[in-house]
């Protein structure tokens, strides 16, 4: 099975709602970082999109992670490192910050675009060939997706 088989077969744990909106997501931050890699954890808590210069888990820009509830753009290592003038992100752990998407297009406002600006200048260069998609971890328990 392919990485790409595999991810789709996570996404189908979803509601409708929520396979659409990681669709979206994915297909705009993959738009936007096509030389990032992939980095996909589907985890206990969290179906985990992490988009990283590296196959290095801590040099992630940043991730989305997807519950039942919806999806989140967190900020692992850099969270506490970008600026954030308007005061939009969420969170209080020592590095980790997280912003709330409620829909695809929320990665297209301004003060998100240069959150995630940010995080890429705080972190190490990507390179020039296209990112690859890498399946991380898969847990064997996972709280329910829908």
């Amino acid at each position: 099975m392919t990485a790409e088989q595999q991810l789709k077969g996570f996404v189908a744990k979803f509601a409708p709602a929520n396979q659409r909106l990681i669709r979206a997501l994915r297909k705009t931050l993959r738009a936007r970082l096509p030389a990032a890699n992939e980095l996909v954890y589907d985890n206990y808590n969290f179906l985990v999109i992490a988009y990283c210069p590296t196959e290095k888990p801590r040099e992630s820009f940043f991730s989305i992670g997807v519950d039942k509830n919806g999806a989140n753009l967190f900020f692992g290592y850099t969270g506490t490192k970008i600026a954030d003038p308007q005061k939009m992100l969420e969170g209080t752990g020592a590095l980790n910050r997280f912003l709330r998407l409620d829909a695809p297009k929320t990665l297209d406002r301004p003060e998100v675009k240069a959150l995630i600006a940010s995080a890429i200048a705080t972190s190490r260069p990507m390179g020039e060939d296209r990112g690859k998609l890498i399946i991380r971890s898969v847990s064997p328990r996972q709280r329910p997706r829908r």
